[in-house]
This record gives structure tokens, sequence and C-alpha cells, in this order.
């Protein structure tokens, strides 16, 4: 099927009020284009410099989102017009798209990552961490980001119960969290290409998907 067809497939399953986030991470400028004339305008990379280089060559209406483990390093890079950082894992991380933000004279829309399975190999914040620094009034002293929700993977496994815990577990810390911030914390972003449709059943906002529109990636 084609990358056309296959947004069609996935944006029919998709209920009212749950965003897509294409996954465009390393496949090429050309397949990205052929889901933007397909009307798809979200798309999620993981490398700055990669992200820089397509912000350029495609169209400017594109809502670019990092959605990788970000350097602090890196943040310069995508600064500039980057529409979301997904991957806001740490209180280091914060302050410094803060700092860059106010350098480029703007507010980053950021999602809090989580850190919800077993699985050392995933980043994530810790959550005693993160509510710690969100009850100090952490996020309230970084003007120039603004915390929209959160963000979080389940387990890479096929016991069902395994995901549906971790699913479970991201929607209670985002509620909790909420209470801190104003009616603009209303995003839960879970769910990717194998267990979209469970995250469904517990309430995510944005589904993350790549391999499932674009096909296999080309590393």
């Amino acid at each position: 099927m084609s990358i056309k067809d296959n947004l069609l497939r996935i944006r029919q399953a998709l209920p009212a009020g749950v965003s897509l986030l294409a996954v465009s991470k390393f496949h090429p400028a050309e397949a990205i284009l052929q889901a933007y004339e397909a009307g798809q305008r979200r798309f999620g990379e993981s490398r700055p410099q990669e992200l820089k280089e397509k912000y350029a060559a495609l169209p400017k209406d594109i809502e670019w989102v990092m959605i990788g483990h970000l350097q602090t390093n890196k943040i310069k890079y995508i600064a500039p017009f980057v529409s979301l950082i997904e991957s806001l894992d740490s209180e280091r991380l914060a302050v410094a798209i803060n700092e860059q933000a106010l350098k480029c004279g703007r507010t980053i829309d950021c999602l809090v990552e989580l850190h919800v399975t077993c699985e050392q190999t995933k980043s994530g914040w810790a959550w005693e961490d993160v509510k710690a620094f969100t009850q100090s009034g952490g996020f309230q002293r970084l003007k120039n980001i603004r915390v929209r929700g959160v963000m979080g993977m389940a387990t890479f496994t096929e016991d069902e119960a395994v995901i549906r815990a971790d699913f479970e577990r991201l929607r209670a810390y985002k509620a909790e969290l909420a209470e801190y911030f104003d009616e603009s914390f209303d995003t839960l972003s879970m769910g990717m290409s194998d267990d979209y449709p469970i995250a469904l059943e517990y309430g995510t906002t944005e589904v993350r998907i790549g391999s499932t529109i674009f096909g296999q990636r080309e590393y």
C-alpha cells in the first residue's frame, strides 16, 4: 500500500480528538512529501541535525516535533522552529531548552517524557523526580517553555497486561501533574504502530506512528 493509503487507514481508525504524529525519522524527504501531499502536517524526528535539514528542504507549514533523546548541546539546531519537544526527560534539559528558547525570543511547547517500564534502555524522567521538580515550582520558573502534557512508551512485549499497566500508569501520572498547570496541559502521548489500539482505550490524545505509514526505516 502507498503512504497515502496507509495514512487514510490509520486516520479512519482514530477517534475525534486524537492527533496523528507521523514518525518520519530515518525516512527521506521524498517520503515525507508524499505524506504531506496526503494531508499530513505533523512529523516526528529524533536527530536535531537531520531535523534541521528537513525543515530547510520541506514546506514551512509542517509542524516538526522532536521525539528522540535530546542532548543539551543540540537544542540550538531546532529551537528557532520546532513546534514541540516531546522528550523533556530531566531538569537539566528543561533549563537548557528554556535558555535556547529565550535566545530565540519564543516559548517552546514540551511534553514531559516519563519512564514507566522496567527497561533501562528506554529514556524518560523518573516519576518521583519530576513530581518533586513540579511541586517545587520548577516549571513555573522556566518562563520560555510551556509544558503541554506527558509522553511515554510502553514495555516492548507481547504481554498485553504489561502494556496496559504501563498506559494506565502514564494516564494516572498525567492526571496527577495536571493540577500544577493550566488548561493547556492537555496532551497524553502514548501508543505506536504496534500498540496504539490499546493506547486509545486509555485516553491517549496523540499516537506516534512510523513504520505503519512509511514502511521499515532506512537506517
